[in-house]
């Protein structure tokens, strides 16, 4: 039996179909469902159609070459710690001359055209004519060169530079001709004395045995040379080169003042100072060349004939400058920097010279090999100098902040050891051994003039001195005088500072208007008393005399 709400809806629900039916609400429902049904029948059907039509293709999985078993088509990227172990592990090999790489094949642009052709196993040398860059002629400055080297001296040697032999010494084998004059030399006096401690409370330590390589003497000076007499003149500051100077040295020659220097942009220019004594008042005696594209690191003169100069360069090149021949040679090449270039006393058949870093190479020149290398330490060697003393005796100076004395008859072996080391907290710039090869002298960027002397070189002092510079200005290097009295180094003041080695600190100071530069490195002539040389940044020379 219903109840009366289930009447009630029933009633409801036939009341609403005649109303739908009055109005025809399914009939339309049902056509609009139809239409709305077909289009997309039709476009399932389509796309069925048209995926199946297209042919089916596999399914690529990439892989590795690893993975699928097979060797890498590629060595992979050098790995440069790989590379300098094996290098070290690798036995010294000779630098053949005749194997030449292609950056040192091609000659720089500005020289392109003066050289004539030449195969990939040949350098062609390097003609004073394509190398000059000066105003007027060079011929001036061969004729003087020619002159210089043809004249006899007083032993009748032609070509030859004088020399001189230390009164102490007693063997024959004569010092350097770097550091001597007979007209003006100090006067040194030896006394033996036991080692004691100093005023200044630095103990000196016992020499060796009576067998030792030098006996234990104490140098005092009498007389020793005074630097307060030096000055400048106008007629002696001329611009040499146009780059920044590298090195500076004066001729080793008594007769004509003369002074070379190399830049920072390969040149080696020449300033003769009495050439305005001849009446060529327009004319400034200066003679540029341009034998290397690179900084020019090193000029050393030929001990016997000064008409031949060697200089060496970044640029990886060793030439030999042939006045006579008017021609830049190539003496050695090499795909790495040459820092520093030394020839030993008495030796002029060999060359001594850092390349790269680390690496200290002596060369034969009559037999164009070889003779020794070693491979140091990964650092650069800033400077080579030989004693005038003991042309065995050898003094390096390194980036690695140390300066080593060596043997040169005990460095056979792969790793040879140092006699002495002078240790600063910084870079080494340079280490001079003075002119009576007693007292080497250490020049660091740790603010300090080391000077090591004694017997067997056993004693170390530290002098301050502000030696810091900027990458625009070359590295001071404090240099000898004439005797053991001084050392001279450039400062920021645009002066130069005179230090004592007995005071242990700086006494004078050189200063004058007409430098108006920093005077970065410095020389003093080898055989005239009394001439010192400056060279800054801008490619300025200024030179000290007597006045």
């Amino acid at each position: 039996m219903a109840t009366e709400y289930e009447r009630k809806r029933l009633e409801n629900i036939r009341r609403n179909d005649e109303m739908l039916a009055a109005l025809n609400v399914r009939a339309k429902a049902s056509n609009l469902a139809a239409a709305i049904k077909r289009p997309r029948e039709e476009s399932k059907s389509f796309k069925k159609k048209k995926t199946t039509s297209k042919p089916e293709t596999p399914v690529v999985i990439r892989q590795s070459l690893r993975t699928r078993g097979l060797n890498p088509d590629s060595g992979g990227l050098p790995d440069p710690i790989l590379e300098n172990l094996r290098r070290r592990a690798a036995p010294p090999r000779e630098k053949l001359p005749r194997k030449k790489s292609r950056r040192q094949l091609a000659p720089p642009k500005q020289y392109a055209s003066p050289i004539p052709k030449q195969s990939d196993r040949q350098l062609a040398p390097l003609p004073f004519d394509a190398a000059y860059g000066g105003d007027g002629s060079h011929e001036d400055f061969v004729q003087t060169m020619l002159g210089i080297a043809r004249k006899p001296n007083e032993n009748g040697e032609i070509g030859a530079v004088k020399v001189c032999k230390d009164d102490n010494d007693n063997d024959d084998t004569p010092l350097s001709h770097r550091r001597c004059n007979t007209r003006s030399s100090s006067r040194l006096s030896v006394k033996k004395e036991k080692p004691i401690s100093s005023s200044d409370g630095y103990v000196k330590k016992e020499a060796f045995d009576s067998d030792s390589r030098v006996k234990p003497e104490k140098i005092e000076f009498e007389s020793g040379f005074d630097a307060g007499p030096l000055s400048l003149k106008p007629e002696n500051v001329a611009r040499v080169v146009p780059g920044r100077i590298f090195v500076v040295k004066f001729l080793p020659c008594e007769n004509v003042n003369m002074v070379a220097a190399g830049d920072k942009l390969g040149n080696v220019g020449f300033w003769n100072l009495d050439y305005c004594e001849d009446g060529n008042k327009d004319e400034n005696g200066i003679y540029l060349f341009q034998p290397h594209t690179a900084p020019v690191s090193s000029l050393v003169f030929q001990q016997h004939n000064i008409s031949k100069v060697f200089s060496s360069s970044y640029d990886g090149l060793i030439r030999l400058m042939d006045v006579e021949n008017s021609v830049f040679d190539l003496v050695y090449t090499s795909d790495e920097p040459i820092f520093s270039l030394s020839q030993r006393p008495n030796d002029e058949q060999s060359l001594y010279f850092c390349e790269g870093y680390g690496m200290l190479n002596a060369w034969d020149l009559r037999a164009g090999k070889s003779m020794f290398q070693w491979d140091f330490n990964k650092h650069r060697i800033n400077s080579i100098d030989f004693n005038p003393r003991d042309p065995h005796v050898m003094a390096t100076s390194s980036t690695d902040g140390t300066a080593c004395i060596w043997d040169l008859r005990s460095m056979g072996a792969e790793k040879p050891n140092t006699l002495r080391t002078v240790s600063h907290r910084r870079a080494v710039h340079s280490a001079y051994f003075s002119p009576s090869g007693l007292s080497l002298a250490t020049t660091s960027n740790d603010n300090y003039v080391g000077v090591t002397s004694g017997p067997n070189f056993e004693e170390t002092s530290m002098i301050y001195h502000d030696n810091s510079t900027n990458r625009w200005i070359s590295s001071f290097r404090g240099v000898w005088g004439w005797d053991d009295s001084y050392i001279f180094v450039g400062n920021w003041s645009k002066g130069i500072d005179v230090i004592s080695p007995k005071l242990k600190r700086t006494v004078k100071e050189l200063r004058d208007p007409l430098q108006r530069a920093i005077p970065c490195r410095l020389h003093c002539h080898p055989l005239n008393v009394g001439m010192l040389a400056g060279s800054t940044a801008g490619g300025q020379v200024y030179v000290w005399t007597t006045k």
